[in-house]
């Protein structure tokens, strides 16, 4: 449950934390608090490994030249891993044994939908103020028209795309491009968009696979040598890309049909100049809510503005996809 005190509270020492899968920005948003709190006179600590780290004591003080250099650095310096000690209530006694060695009495969590729960949970059973600033690459968080590190991982998917297309081209080919997005096709639907892909498959709109065939066979008709559909990895309409590649393949055998998964290189690399400023204005926002007294709520963003929402509705919100977005894709692929 979120917590808001009205007047200015007693925070001395604040710990930050990366959890979960890493993402562009994430270090700017680590600087961000460091040198927040550093400007307020407040003590802060970094928590290295999540959750999992602060099980094990692995805190160490942080100062404003700890960050040095790291704005423009993909990763987190801070190290991530998955927890199930933590998911006990045992494991989050010896966490908070920890904090308390150190007289934390509050803590940024960076991360996800899985980090906040577990940040929420904490600040339930021990009273510590959490505040959650989201840092994955889908998007997938609600409350936030933009999370840390998806406007950089949908500029390395279409710099990709774009050396794919000219693949594709030279040799009349079909690629099936997949990207992250399990839940979510933020990534597959604006990136699609941006590359000029013939085709977008997200998992909040089932093409199928018959409309699938006779779109890239009117693609063939009207002219089009070679072609790029963009996938989100939580696509429902085949088991998997390669799947669904053989059965264009064996349905379409005017197309030569290649697979490019991109993987994980789109959560690496150096984090655009948006996913710094935001991470920046994210993680100062987190430590003037601290201090204010605020608990168990999330720093987003809307129409430019830095948001607040309760942890329990980031968590249990659905993140919308853009249907203007999707017909805008739909003229595009004439």
């Amino acid at each position: 449950m979120e917590t808001t005190v009205s007047s200015d509270a007693l925070i001395t020492n604040i710990a930050v934390l990366t959890s979960g899968g890493d993402a562009p920005g994430m270090n700017a948003a680590i600087r961000s608090v460091v040198r927040s709190a550093a400007f307020y006179k407040i003590k802060c600590f970094g928590v290295f490994r999540g959750y999992q780290g602060m099980i094990e004591g692995s805190i160490k003080p942080l100062g404003p030249r700890s960050v040095n250099s790291i704005i423009n650095k993909g990763g987190t310096i801070l190290k991530s891993a998955r927890s199930d000690e933590f998911r006990t209530k045992e494991g989050r006694k010896k966490a908070f044994a920890n904090l308390q060695k150190s007289n934390i009495d509050a803590i940024v969590v960076i991360g996800g939908d899985g980090s906040f729960t577990g940040g929420l949970i904490f600040q339930q059973e021990f009273g510590i103020p959490v505040i959650g600033i989201p840092g994955t690459i889908d998007n997938d968080i609600f409350g936030t028209s933009h999370t840390l590190g998806y406007d950089t991982a949908m500029n390395t998917v279409v710099e990709a795309v774009d050396k794919i297309r000219d693949t594709a081209i030279s040799h009349n080919r079909l690629f099936f491009v997949e990207v992250m997005g399990r839940d979510a096709g933020h990534i597959a639907l604006n990136t699609g968009i941006g590359a000029g892909a013939e085709e977008i498959l997200i998992p909040e709109a089932n093409m199928g696979l018959d409309r699938l065939l006779q779109s890239l066979k009117r693609s063939k008709k009207s002219g089009k040598l070679s072609s790029i559909v963009m996938v989100a990895e939580g696509d429902k309409i085949g088991k998997n890309v390669f799947e669904l590649a053989e059965y264009i393949e064996d349905n379409l055998p005017d197309y030569e049909v290649r697979v490019s998964v991109l993987g994980h290189m789109q959560r690496g690399g150096a984090p655009t100049c948006f996913d710094r400023v935001l991470a920046s204005r994210m993680g100062l926002r987190a430590v003037e809510e601290l201090r204010k007294g605020t608990s168990g709520y999330m720093i987003g963003i809307g129409n430019g503005k830095m948001t607040l929402t309760p942890l329990d509705k980031a968590i249990k919100g659905e993140s919308k996809i853009d249907n203007e977005l999707v017909r805008v894709s739909e003229i595009m692929r004439l």
